[in-house]
């Protein structure tokens, strides 16, 4: 799980436990430790410098000045390296005890400054420190090298030592608050749990009675006339009977998904919700029974991102007797999990799920979920459901939907066993379902009504999700169902500035693409992409682009937002396997290219670094990149990052993590295995670009 241990280290009690629990982390998950110390030499010399004054008179001779200057510089800076190498000697003692891989860093300067650093600089996993360092005094709480680090930190977790009892047994306890910290907080209590054979315990706490409070306060304040129209009685009881029963529902809520969570990671947790201050009611409990570890997440649900860290967590950090593992991992329970404690069903809407396919009824539910998520919706109705279908679905599809529900009741199939009935399989395969499915995708003079409705819905706004990538249409999103950052993350893409782009570079023309939408593309986009060798690896090009555009509501591809992806396309060394007639490129396509000025962005706006980046609905952290780099560049690489990102899509991820990654290679292993018994090459390349076999455009 840690595959980088980091300890500062002073010689404190703590900084030695914490040495003693990186040894012991180590070895449990095979990682390496990094051990440092870091020294203020330049503060010395600085310091000597403002007491020079003071010095006997004797001292004051220029020369016997610059003498002491010489011997104070040498003592200082050589003192420090000495003291700096005792102290890591200690890390090196343990880890060669350990048999365990171990890196010593000597660092000069302001204490927190060069840890903090240090660690953003170099991405370790796990920062181990000791709450309290040499300097601490009776009533010192936490150190201020130790805060001002935690408070720095973005990518790592902080494991801070507050017991100097090394391991000693205990029980870890995770408080969540429905925020992605605190999930992923859930998730690395798993891990440690299993780890080190240790029970999990999760806690939520609300507060049911600020509102009545903060109600009875104000009231104290406004007059009767005043009060008449705020009407503090009704809103007093629609607090006592909506609201405050409603917070308990949420935060009960959260304790109910990491149940789910812990139970699909194969563990079982104890699960127990407070009713008061969050901080106060935390501190309670584990003040109670004193567990090993407190987990929290560096900020909670209703913090900015940018936020250094969460009062709530502030708080603990210092009170705790414990120690406290704040963590900067971020989880989002899959949309199902959550949906199933989050949101309810009005029983018109359930019943007209049933009247899915059981095949197809678990897609839908997760779509509609998804929806409702993003809107803001916790009660599905049959409007919300017309809604959602209408913002996934076109209307021809749906039509055909329908029609293929009245034959399967006029036939008297049982819509709940037809994944498990050959025959019923077979009769979907025939002429009725291919005769409805032709109806709706059939090529007409003018738009089919399930073309035009998809039109229709390009046409809306779209969102951006700053957080993780997910584009969200219609009206302003109140969440991302992805990472759960809140509406004002979104930001509207400016349609305006691809017609300008179009106009711009002049001509248009007109293609289908595979489901019959019409793509306009100008005429020198259509001319740059002759750059692409011809064959599979131009339509693989030209399908990508198309696919990233109409993701952002785009239905003209001009050349300033195609360059990128034609670069990229032109640019690869493929190999292809089916050798394709006249699959050459156009040495004019490739000028045009050329001449393509940089400095925008798949919006048409500039990145500010000559660039063109064309929008991508996945997010790759660095150990998924690592992973799929070890794959053969090329034609190899290309597909196992193909099916890594087709699986994510499969479990709706777009943060391509280390475990996405695996997974998806394990699935692609077989995949590849399969293709290359049947010889079946061409279906296998046409499947991971999502085209067709054979198809040109």
């Amino acid at each position: 799980m840690y595959k980088t241990i980091y300890v500062p280290v002073d010689n404190s009690d703590h900084s030695n436990t914490a040495v003693d629990v990186g040894v012991e982390f180590a070895k449990t998950f095979g990682s390496k430790i990094v051990g440092s110390h870091v020294y203020a030499a330049k503060m010395h010399d600085k310091r000597f410098k403002q007491m020079e004054a003071g010095l006997p008179e004797e001292y004051h001779d220029e020369k016997e000045l610059d003498r002491q200057r010489q011997i104070h510089d040498s003592l200082i800076t050589r003192g420090l390296q000495i003291i700096t190498d005792s102290y890591l000697d200690y890390v090196d003692k343990k880890c060669n005890e350990a048999n365990l891989p171990v890196e010593r860093r000597s660092l000069e300067g302001r204490n927190w400054k060069a840890l903090v650093e240090d660690i953003n600089t170099n991405g370790y996993d796990l920062v181990i420190m000791g709450a309290l360092g040499v300097g601490a005094v009776k009533d010192s709480v936490i150190g201020s090298n130790t805060e001002r680090v935690i408070r720095r930190i973005r990518n790592s977790d902080m494991f801070i030592i507050k017991n100097t009892e090394p391991m000693n047994n205990g029980k870890i306890v995770v408080a969540v608050d429905g925020s992605p910290y605190s999930f992923g907080g859930l998730m690395t209590g798993l891990s440690l749990g299993k780890a080190f054979n240790r029970p999990v315990e999760v806690i939520s706490a609300f507060d049911p009675y600020f509102h009545y409070a903060a109600f009875h306060s104000i009231s104290g304040v406004l007059n009767e006339e005043a009060g008449k129209v705020f009407r503090f009685k009704e809103q007093e009881k629609l607090h006592e009977e909506i609201i405050d029963s409603g917070l308990a529902k949420i935060y009960q809520s959260h304790l109910d998904i990491s149940r789910e969570i812990a139970q699909a990671e194969e563990t079982d947790v104890k699960t127990t919700l407070l009713d008061g201050k969050a901080f106060e009611k935390i501190i309670q409990y584990v003040r109670k029974d004193t567990p090993w570890l407190l987990i929290v997440g560096r900020i909670g649900v209703h913090s900015d991102e940018d936020m250094d860290i969460g009062s709530n967590t502030e708080n603990l950090l210092r009170s705790a007797a414990c120690n406290v593992l704040v963590s900067n991992r971020k989880y989002v329970p899959p949309i199902d999990t959550q949906a199933e404690y989050t949101i309810a069903w009005t029983e018109e809407a359930l019943r007209r799920m049933e009247k899915i396919p059981v095949f197809a009824r678990g897609v839908a539910k997760t779509a509609i979920h998804r929806y409702a998520i993003e809107k803001g919706h916790t009660i599905i109705s049959n409007t919300v459901v017309d809604s959602a279908v209408g913002h996934i679905l076109p209307k021809g599809a749906m039509d055909a939907m329908r029609a293929l529900g009245g034959n399967l009741d006029a036939a008297g199939i049982d819509r709940d066993k037809m994944q498990a009935d050959d025959s019923v399989a077979k009769d979907l395969m025939g002429n009725t379902l291919s005769g409805m499915m032709t109806q709706v995708v059939e090529e007409k003079p003018t738009n089919s009504p399930s073309t035009q409705a998809y039109l229709d819905r390009m046409s809306q706004n779209y969102f951006v999700c700053d957080g993780c990538g997910y584009i969200g249409k219609g009206e302003t999103p109140v969440k991302c169902p992805v990472c759960a950052a809140e509406g004002d993350r979104f930001k509207q893409v400016d349609k305006t500035i691809f017609d300008a782009a179009a106009k711009a570079e002049g001509e248009l023309e007109t293609d289908l693409a595979y489901d019959d939408v019409p793509m306009q593309w100008t005429k020198d986009a259509k001319e740059a992409i002759r750059a692409v060798p011809a064959g599979f690896q131009r339509r693989r090009a030209k399908a990508k682009i198309e696919k990233t555009a109409r993701k952002l509501g785009m239905t003209t591809i001009t050349l300033e937002y195609a360059a990128p992806m034609i670069k990229e396309a032109a640019a690869e060394d493929y190999q292809p396997i089916f050798a394709n007639k006249d699959a050459g490129t156009s040495q004019a396509a490739e000028e045009k290219l050329a001449a393509v000025a940089n400095g925008t962005n798949g919006n048409g706006q500039g990145n500010g670094n000559g660039h063109v980046e064309a929008a991508s609905p996945y997010t790759w952290t660095a150990d998924a990149t690592a992973r799929l780099e070890r794959a053969p560049e090329g034609f190899m690489r290309e597909c196992t990052k193909a099916l890594i990102e087709k699986h994510a899509e499969k479990i709706g991820a777009t943060l391509i993590t280390i475990e996405v990654a695996t997974e998806g290679i394990e699935q692609a292993k077989g995949y590849m295995a399969d293709a290359m018994k049947t010889g079946n090459l061409k279906d296998m390349i046409a499947n991971l670009t999502g085209s067709k076999s054979g198809a040109s455009h």
